[in-house]
């Protein structure tokens, strides 16, 4: 992953409510497929299984964040436990033909998930994030980006 995605990603974070976080995670997921899928397709071993351990770690965050109070939860879990399965095959045999299957799968989820994401109004998870402007200065190859309100109090409230 690129170093301006993970900013971006980071900013997202800071920014999102529960269901914009899965969202954000589905997304991360898919961009350690397509990274895996490359890596495979130029021969690099190393990238290939750099890729899949990284989207587990996405597949297993999603896992902790199951809310059991709804039935849906069971079903979301028998999928990801699949999905971990065929990621786990893929890097045992090498094979970058399981992350076909699992990333339309996962595309799908992400859709459905975001567009119920329109729908949430809850508040950020995060309070207290900095403000981060954009483009206010900038020079002729690079943008600056200014940050407001650097105190220790950033982040979570308890």
């Amino acid at each position: 992953m690129t170093r301006e995605l993970k900013q971006q990603f980071t900013r997202r974070i800071s920014a999102a409510n529960k269901t914009q976080l899965v969202v954000i995670l589905y997304e991360m997921f898919l961009t350690y497929i397509q990274e895996a899928r490359q890596a495979f397709e130029n021969q690099d071993t190393e990238g290939f299984r750099q890729g899949i351990k990284r989207a587990k770690g996405c597949l297993h965050e999603l896992m902790m964040s199951l809310n059991y109070d709804y039935a849906l939860a069971g079903n979301l879990l028998a999928l990801y436990t699949f999905f971990d399965r065929q990621l786990t095959r893929a890097d045992a045999r090498k094979s970058a033909q399981e992350l076909g299957h699992v990333e339309a799968m996962m595309r799908k989820l992400h859709d459905a998930y975001e567009a119920v994401s329109g729908q949430d109004t809850s508040p950020a998870v995060m309070a207290n994030t900095q403000t981060i402007y954009a483009g206010l200065t900038y020079g002729k190859n690079n943008l600056t980006e200014n940050l407001a309100d650097q105190g220790s109090s950033r982040g979570f409230l308890a």
